[in-house]
């Protein structure tokens, strides 16, 4: 996270924990409690701040508009993690152990179907029929590339478009919406909304993009999860996609037998760096970062487009 875009939001995300506490308050308080924790137990957040920063941006100084788009972007995003951690059987997040591990699958679903619950309660006291048209799109899309992600995990049939597809539906739609969602409710011009959506889109490509690499070669220390959880789960990301294309056998051995001996994920990690496909990957980020930038320049220079600026083009050095 660049400076600018901490201290600008700094304040805001503090009001941000304050009402997301109050938002999930349940009886049982475990229902709530699970969401919250895993919300603050060092994610980025980059959503909610993407919002803030959005409200900014568009009318200046920020307003509650931001607010409601981040607790709304954030909660479906907390949901889809839990039901994700579930269906993975993945056995921590963010460093901590998951909440089906912790306290089994029933809790776990339950805890995601309240955050959408509350999802849905926040857009309904909104009572923005775009804002709930634009978030009831994004759940649909989220589910349909979790889909296309399982089936193509089933097939050896692997192709550049295709994984674009799923990290687009996963990942880029959501965030895209983190912003678009403000420009909704502060009435933007249809040419500021259609800006700030293509910002959303490749900046939520090169984040996948970047979450996808650091699997592959980050230190697990930063990544809070064991590296190559991709490759066990059968997923062929972008920089093994590289690898396929020029035509590495071995590398196609491991995906085939998901990576299921000892040292495949380490073989892996040393194929992407000596064929290049490492420095590949970070170019392709930084072309999806810089179309982020450019979708900005129809607004006028300000400290929210700055640090807009910055967020995305930290991306290529991201670590975790």
């Amino acid at each position: 996270m660049t400076d600018s875009a901490r201290t600008m939001v700094s304040a805001d995300l503090d009001e941000f924990d304050e009402r997301l506490a109050a938002e999930l308050t349940s009886d049982p308080g475990l229902l709530g409690d699970i969401g919250r924790n895993l919300i603050q137990a060092g994610g980025k957040r980059i959503r909610p701040r993407l919002a803030l920063l959005a409200a900014r941006l568009l009318d200046g100084a920020g307003s509650r508009d931001g607010m409601t788009v981040a607790m709304a972007v954030e909660m479906l995003h907390t949901a889809s993690l839990l039901h994700d951690d579930l269906i993975d059987e993945a056995p921590t997040r963010r460093g901590q152990e998951t909440a089906h591990q912790r306290f089994g699958s029933t809790v776990s679903v339950m805890a995601g179907d309240f955050l959408l619950a509350r999802v849905l309660r926040l857009l309904a006291l909104e009572g923005h029929n775009g804002l709930m048209l634009l978030m009831s799109d994004v759940a649909a899309t989220i589910c349909e590339a979790e889909i296309r992600q399982y089936e193509l995990a089933g097939t050896d049939s692997y192709s550049f478009s295709e994984y674009l597809k799923v990290i687009e539906g996963k990942t880029a739609v959501l965030i895209s919406a983190a912003l678009e969602g403000v420009a909704l409710l502060a009435s933007s011009p249809a040419e500021e909304r259609q800006a700030v959506r293509d910002y959303g889109l490749h900046y939520g490509r090169a984040f996948q993009l970047r979450d996808d690499l650091l699997d592959l070669t980050g230190d697990v220390g930063d990544l809070g999860k064991p590296g190559g959880t991709d490759l066990r789960e059968g997923k062929v990301t972008w920089p093994v996609l590289l690898l396929l294309d020029m035509g590495y056998t071995e590398a196609r051995d491991i995906v085939g037998r998901r990576a299921a001996r000892d040292g495949d994920a380490a073989r892996m990690k040393e194929l992407l760096e000596e064929s290049g496909a490492v420095r590949q990957t970070l170019e392709r980020i930084r072309e999806e970062t810089e179309a982020a930038e450019a979708a900005l320049a129809v607004f006028p220079d300000s400290a929210a487009k700055t640090a807009l600026k910055e967020l995305a083009a930290a991306e290529a050095g991201r670590s975790s």
